[in-house]
């Protein structure tokens, strides 16, 4: 039995689904709002490239390595980006989180906050999680704030450690969250999504 199973989360609007190949029309359009595979620090595909994107993740599902996630408006069926669980490792019980890419559109709502909010719930709460973690581009200013906003903690930077997109050499910052600190972090993230949006 794999460590995560295939599930559906929902909450506030929102529903996660396992990703399936009968998203790809989906994930292109959202791709293509804000043409978002033009951003340098991000892993979203050239629209002709999505196939393979879903195909990728599927292959990393079945080596236990990754586990995918449509997210999706609820009520329309809308498609809306993706998130995931990856480098899963069940002998330590870490999960981290990432593979995170929204439409343009639905950026700056409660789209992103809600989404961690289910996939922390389910990792601690469901998976009996100690820990889970967030990777980054060094350069990734807004995705490093976003992280940080969920409550995680700046574990360190790896020099060196991956390729972009564009051949060039990056450095990940690595940022963690552990059981303990879980109870705080979803009081804050509810209360965040409580709060009247400006």
């Amino acid at each position: 039995m794999a460590f995560v199973e295939p599930v559906s989360l929902s909450a506030r609007g929102i529903t996660l689904l396992p990703l399936s190949l009968e998203h790809e029309d989906g994930l292109r359009a959202a791709a293509a709002d804000g043409e978002l595979w033009n951003i340098r620090v991000t892993s979203v595909p050239e629209p002709e490239n999505t196939r393979k994107y879903i195909e990728d993740a599927l292959a990393m599902r079945e080596t236990g390595n990754r586990f995918a996630f449509c997210v999706t408006d609820t009520a329309t069926g809308k498609v809306l980006g993706t998130s995931s669980y990856h480098d899963i490792l069940p002998a330590v019980k870490r999960v981290e989180i990432g593979w995170t890419w929204y439409a343009k559109s639905v950026q700056r709502t409660h789209v992103n906050t809600t989404a961690k909010l289910l996939l922390l719930t389910h990792a601690f709460e469901v998976l009996g999680c100690h820990v889970v973690g967030w990777r980054t581009d060094n350069f990734n200013f807004a995705s490093q704030a976003a992280i940080e906003r969920l409550g995680a903690k700046k574990d360190g930077v790896i020099r060196g450690h991956a390729l972009r997109r564009d051949g060039s050499i990056r450095d990940t910052v690595m940022y963690s969250l552990r059981s303990g600190e879980w109870p705080e972090v979803k009081t804050h993230l509810l209360y965040l999504l409580g709060k009247p949006r400006a």
